[in-house]
């Protein structure tokens, strides 16, 4: 009986927290954009992305990565180019996903300026899978991040990021199901001090997304939506394409 209240409390407990989240979501895209005479914050900008995921057959283990086209404007001025992939494991005695991986990023300069650094990046994350009533599929993720960014001390970073996805054709995910999906990411810095007397802010940025989506077939899907990224400095609108395969 204690074990049954005990679920039932905690499952309570997320449905209230998720709702939250949900709100802070939706308003988060009513915020005004801040300030900032380094670039335009009005220009749209845009990412196009390639999500990968696939287990080893029957194994426990499998390999997750993606590669990321991001720019200041629609296409041509550089933002980031982001590749990467890490090694997954996936206990049979819980619902999780565990990845251990390695991105390696080149981040350009907004406008006409060629100039760019490069970082490396190892990180851990767990992502948590739940499902509240037949439509609403969520995921939680936590992911630790060790970043060794040029002309940068080593620094650390946290991100939590919770994922909902509804489809809206069909009580669950199928061929040709459309569906809405939205999500909102946190990230906070380790440290604050970078070398040579810089120093950053504890929040480093918040990411809020709202697309559409299609699944052609079981594994393959594309979602088009807009995200929107705000800094300590800067807040800016991103749309975002991307396609999702597991294999």
């Amino acid at each position: 009986m204690f074990v049954s209240k005990s679920i039932y409390y905690l499952k309570t407990q997320l449905f209230i927290m998720n709702k939250t989240v949900y709100c802070i979501l939706f308003l988060a895209f009513l915020l005004p954009q801040k300030s900032n005479a380094q670039f335009d914050e009005d220009q749209m900008g845009a990412w196009y992305m390639y999500f990968f995921n696939t287990n080893f057959k029957e194994s426990k283990w499998g390999l997750q990565g993606d590669v990321q086209f991001r720019n200041w404007d629609l296409g041509g001025d550089l933002e980031q180019l982001l590749l990467r992939g890490g090694i997954t494991y996936s206990p049979s005695t819980a619902k999780v996903k565990l990845t251990l991986g390695y991105g390696h990023i080149t981040t350009g300069a907004f406008g006409e300026s060629s100039s760019t650094t490069t970082e490396s990046r190892i990180y851990q994350e767990a992502l948590f899978p739940v499902k509240f009533g037949s439509r609403f599929y969520t995921n939680h993720r936590f992911r630790y991040e060790q970043r060794f960014v040029e002309n940068q001390d080593f620094r650390t970073r946290y991100r939590y990021n919770l994922f909902l996805n509804i489809p809206l054709n069909s009580a669950d995910f199928q061929a040709k199901t459309v569906y809405l999906s939205m999500y909102n990411e946190l990230f906070i810095n380790g440290e604050r001090q970078i070398g040579d007397d810089r120093t950053v802010e504890i929040f480093d940025r918040n990411r809020t997304y709202l697309a559409l989506g299609y699944m052609f077939r079981k594994g393959l899907k594309m979602q088009l939506g807009v995200m929107k990224q705000t800094t300590d400095n800067w807040s800016k609108y991103q749309m975002q394409l991307s396609l999702h395969h597991s294999f």
